[in-house]
């Protein structure tokens, strides 16, 4: 190298390390394209009792909270736990000595928890799981951990479930199992599903971004549907994607565990800032998938492990039902129900299925293109 050159390199050196630091974004843990969470469901034909499930649910008091679509951000997710993390054995729940199988994984078993994850509305490895849903989400490669009801005490995990996914693969329609639940009750995995910081910081710059993939939501129990001539146990059913039903207790005519939803595409917009119409756009081409029971509506991941901040993009628990700036509040009514197929009655019967590596799996009726 010439000396002009040498001098040119030291020079560049020396600049770069004047520079701040920029911290790298957190990447979400994500399935393969051809997951059904991945699928654009913009142009997917309409459950013939669209119009009819969505009424019903707004007269059964629409969103948890007053029919308020709030956000929740307590749930952390740790993602890319070194390969030396501490491994902690998972036993069954203490208080309760529930532990869930086969739905979740065989027993004796264990998971990576770093030192600097937390427990669901935490700031470290400590939750009172008798009260709370203490879910634990770490992402370790290309496994991500999901424990539910769990605490971190005397060098173990106390839990009723553990659920690992592996992010290579495009599980068949029923998961991880028919009629099998996962830290989630509807049987989904969790964090793929949550509206990460980063990710959104990265898309408000583009005209017409979106996240690319479903988000989860959740409705109080009185108003997601029963049917007690399917045969389930309490009447409890569900459709896919879910491969499983918590404890709906509302009437046959309001929508399933597992319903999935678009928002409108004339949806009107104005007065969202740029952040929460990317969050707007995903609604109308991903969906939203109906989870679990609850009051808060959406959960979105804390920004504990992201670069972004959700309070720098101006996304607030009260974004979607506030009006500020003029925006309209989003209802139920606001929504179609996409058709996911037949219900299924909840039998609580789990039957683990094989991942299937590769193998696309499409809803009937569209193309994800």
């Amino acid at each position: 190298m010439s000396q002009p050159a040498v001098r040119l390199v030291r020079v560049l050196s020396a600049t770069l390390a004047l520079l701040p630091a920029v911290a790298s974004a957190a990447v979400p843990p994500r399935f393969p394209a051809g997951s059904v969470w991945h699928q654009n469901i913009a142009n997917a034909p309409l459950h013939p009792e669209s119009q009819q499930m969505l009424q019903t649910l707004a007269g059964l008091g629409g969103w948890g909270n007053n029919n308020r679509m709030q956000i929740d951000f307590s749930l952390h997710v740790h993602h890319n736990a070194p390969a030396d993390a501490p491994r902690h054995e998972v036993i069954p729940h203490r208080g309760s000595g529930e532990y869930w199988t086969p739905d979740c994984e065989a027993l004796p078993t264990t998971m990576p928890v770093p030192p600097d994850a937390a427990f669901e509305g935490q700031n470290g490895l400590s939750c009172n799981s008798s009260n709370s849903d203490c879910h634990l989400l770490v992402r370790q490669g290309s496994k991500l951990y999901e424990l539910y009801s769990g605490n971190l005490s005397g060098g173990v995990l106390d839990a009723r479930c553990l659920s690992v996914w592996d992010l290579n693969t495009v599980y068949p329609p029923e998961g991880r199992g028919e009629h099998c639940t996962s830290a989630d009750a509807a049987g989904f995995p969790i964090a793929p599903l949550l509206v990460n910081a980063d990710e959104v910081a990265q898309r408000q710059g583009e005209a017409d971004g979106d996240l690319g993939h479903a988000i989860r939501f959740i409705l109080p129990n009185a108003r997601m549907a029963t049917d007690s001539s399917l045969g389930g146990v309490g009447g409890r059913l569900y459709v896919r994607p879910a491969s499983h039903a918590g404890g709906p207790s509302g009437p046959r005519g309001t929508v399933p565990y597992g319903v999935r939803m678009r928002l409108r595409p004339d949806f009107d917009m104005t007065g969202y800032n740029a952040a929460a119409r990317v969050i707007l756009r995903t609604m109308q081409r991903y969906g939203l998938v109906l989870a679990d029971g609850g009051n808060i509506a959406l959960t979105f991941e804390s920004d504990r492990h992201t670069t972004a901040k959700w309070s720098s993009l101006g996304i607030t628990p009260q974004v979607f039902w506030n009006g500020a700036g003029g925006a309209a509040a989003v209802k139920v009514t606001d929504f179609q129900i996409i058709d996911t197929g037949p219900r299924i009655g909840e039998t609580w019967n789990c039957v683990r299925s094989v991942a299937l590596p590769g193998i696309e799996i499409f809803l009937d009726g569209f193309d994800p293109a």
